[in-house]
């Protein structure tokens, strides 16, 4: 098989929803200030994922999704996390954690009106604090760091992991930069996600990184869709706790990235407004991932959302919202 672009590629193989014509209007109406969830792909990236038949997807791609979509910002998440994935480590698990996420900075630099880039690595990693300190010198990279919990098998019940994460936070809070965290625990290793899990990360976690914003991707899920009834019962917590004006959730927010889809049930539906009105319109963030996995690009992910049981009103605030990150 010839070599195809990844964008292609991965456009190509997402199913294709029914996505009907109820609401259509009004994603066309209002338009998201920025997409606050993507990521880009580099060779190295796709040879670690064993995909031999895609080119890189570039922040050239990203910005004609972004333009598409009529979306003006985009925040790049670097994926350098997947080169520390346990089991599946390369050699120079370092050095190629640190030139994935140089190269994801320089490519958001190439729109340095548009796009900003986050680091990405496992918190878990002996060298984990070694390279939050290199992105916070680096201009490129200084924004914020990307973290996923599942892909890097965090497991915040675990004492020793949960001492590491601290000093990843507190490390974090001091260099001003904000932290994505993808909270939900590996699904493959069936790991505990619960009430216990989100307790911990709201108790321990979270008073340690006070000055920065901290983005929750996926509503606590991963998503595509929101099936996952483990996230509900993690976000239940959390967005009790923002009701309840708990203090640690000051600087807290929540991506909605890949939960609306034209496949959710009504039920489902319906649970995402509920929690999204619990927690306040203002602290929800758009985001659409990469068009990989059954994820729909900008454009339509943001046509998926607008279907919810949403006010006009309360879309039109969450596309205006804008973290300090990007002010």
């Amino acid at each position: 098989m010839k070599h195809v672009h990844l964008s292609v590629l991965l456009i190509a193989l997402t199913p294709l929803f029914a996505l009907g014509q109820p609401r259509a209007s009004l994603s066309q109406q209002i338009k998201p200030a920025a997409d606050h969830h993507q990521h880009l792909f580099s060779a190295a990236t796709l040879e670690q994922l064993g995909i031999t038949t895609a080119k890189p997807l570039t922040a050239e791609d990203v910005i004609g999704f972004l333009d598409n979509a009529g979306i003006k910002r985009g925040v790049i998440l670097s994926v350098a996390y997947m080169y520390g994935r346990p089991g599946r480590e390369p050699q120079d698990e370092y050095a190629k954690v640190k030139a994935d996420n140089d190269w994801t900075g320089a490519q958001a630099a190439l729109y340095p009106k548009r796009l900003i880039a986050f680091c990405g690595f496992n918190p878990l990693k002996d060298y984990a604090l070694d390279e939050l300190a290199r992105c916070a010198k680096d201009a490129n990279l200084r924004h914020g760091i990307k973290m996923h919990f599942g892909n890097s098998d965090v497991q915040l019940e675990n004492p020793e992991h949960l001492e590491k994460l601290k000093k990843i936070f507190e490390a974090a809070n001091s260099n001003r930069m904000a932290i994505v965290v993808h909270l939900r625990a590996s699904i493959s290793q069936d790991r505990p996600y619960g009430a216990e899990q989100a307790r911990i990360f709201l108790e321990q976690l979270l008073p340690l990184a006070a000055d920065i914003p901290v983005q929750v991707a996926h509503l606590a899920g991963s998503g595509p869709g929101f099936d996952d009834t483990k996230a509900h019962s993690v976000l239940e917590v959390l967005a009790d706790a923002v009701a309840k004006r708990d203090k640690r959730t000051r600087n807290l927010w929540f991506d909605v990235t890949t939960v609306a889809v034209p496949k959710n049930s009504p039920e489902i539906s319906a649970l995402l407004v509920k929690r999204i009105r619990q927690i306040g319109t203002n602290r929800i963030l758009y985001g659409s991932d990469a068009p990989a996995g059954g994820n729909l690009q900008p454009r339509e992910s943001w046509e998926a959302f607008c279907r919810l049981e949403l006010s006009k009103k309360e879309i039109k605030k969450i596309s205006e919202n804008v973290p300090p990150y990007l002010r």
